[in-house]
């Protein structure tokens, strides 16, 4: 079985190299890498991959095609590369398996099912922006409950990985994909850890250049950070998502935080090549199906907001 990650990335180099070698280790086979105008480094960290052969780099400018761009990517993974699997996914991102590797995981899905997902699960910034990310944000989002707000970073969701297929559509965020295999609803083949803010400079960063995009592409959340910038209020907006010891201590306590140095304890054995898939959540906190179920809340409250947006239209007309 041949694995194939697809990436989409501008401008992260405080976390791309991580991502690819941890991807790497844990049992993808190539990287297809769309490589968005970065100017800071990334593009020579790519580079560095393309030339041992692991990663094929696609140079991108001009305006944001998401649901294009990753589409093109998954094509090429079938087409070009051999692919069996795909997993679609940001920088930010890190698939971890549920049992086993990442491959023995997708090889169990049976015919005809063919599209899978894995549950995002939140790592918010912690006090200080110095040293290496995964050192720092040990520290998860427990979400209990559909979190409703469309500008919250913490909302549950779901990014989708799907059998190679050179016809294959692939949604904006990489969040579903339309293929000639079945999917396999509420059953999630991985857990994936999601560091969307690491530090004040690149949360800037990032609200600026997603303000910046139009359509479907664009985030409330993107536009609260420019609104806030314009306001003076930049560095308030971002302390108020970090966790401190004592916001800590409180979410301990009530189970809506909890410590995961899962992904850490991976990153630091990687110069040794002794990296492991890490282990299940069991052990480390809240029960996966708990948030589970909060994202399938979560899909209601989405579902419910294009229908109101629907009616509004129809009404318009």
């Amino acid at each position: 079985m041949k694995l194939v990650q697809t990436l989409l990335v501008r401008d992260e180099i405080d976390i791309v190299d991580a991502q690819i070698a941890y991807h790497l280790d844990a049992g993808v086979d190539f990287v297809v890498a769309i490589d968005h105008e970065s100017t800071d480094g990334t593009t020579e960290v790519l580079e560095s991959y393309a030339r041992d052969g692991y990663l094929r780099r696609i140079a991108e400018t001009g305006g944001v095609k998401e649901s294009a761009w990753r589409t093109r990517m998954a094509r090429f993974a079938a087409r070009d590369h051999g692919a069996d699997w795909v997993i679609n996914t940001d920088v930010d991102e890190f698939w971890i398996p549920r049992g086993g590797t990442l491959k023995e995981v997708l090889g169990a899905v049976p015919l005809p099912f063919g599209v899978v997902w894995g549950l995002s699960r939140h790592f918010p910034p912690r006090p200080g922006g110095e040293g290496a990310f995964a050192e720092r944000m040990t520290v998860r989002v427990s979400s209990p409950a559909a979190i409703s707000d469309p500008t919250s970073p913490f909302r549950p969701h779901a990014k989708v990985a799907h059998r190679a297929d050179p016809d294959v559509y692939v949604g904006r965020g990489g969040h579903a994909a339309r293929t000639r295999f079945a999917p396999l609803t509420h059953w999630y083949a991985a857990e994936i850890f999601h560091f969307p803010f690491r530090s004040l400079e690149q949360y800037e960063q990032k609200g600026v250049r997603g303000a910046a995009m139009s359509g479907w592409t664009r985030l409330a959340q993107y536009d609260r950070v420019v609104q806030a910038r314009t306001e003076g209020r930049l560095g308030d907006r971002y302390r108020a998502l970090v966790v401190d010891d004592e916001t800590l201590a409180h979410g301990t306590r009530e189970g809506s935080l909890v410590v995961d140095t899962r992904l850490r304890d991976a990153l630091r054995k990687l110069p040794e090549r002794q990296v492991a898939s890490p282990a299940s959540a069991a052990g480390v906190g809240d029960p996966l199906i708990g948030e589970s179920a909060a994202l399938r809340d979560a899909d209601m409250v989405r579902l419910t907001r294009h229908v109101d947006e629907l009616r509004r239209r129809l009404n318009a007309l």
